[in-house]
């Protein structure tokens, strides 16, 4: 039997970052995006996107 999932008791507040990485000594860049939900650690999305959630509408 598996946990049951925390059930939120209002609009949850979002936080988002958008980061440039390289790897690959130099050779290999791109952008992503890290969605977290800050009181809660198990809360958070990471993609390979350019925009992050301010940029969004």
């Amino acid at each position: 039997m598996s946990p049951e999932p925390a059930v939120p008791t209002g609009p949850a507040e979002l936080t988002s970052r958008a980061y440039h990485l390289t790897v690959d000594d130099g050779r290999d860049s791109f952008y992503a995006l890290s969605i977290e939900a800050p009181d809660a650690d198990g809360a958070w999305l990471a993609s390979d996107t350019v925009r992050s959630l301010e940029n969004m509408r």
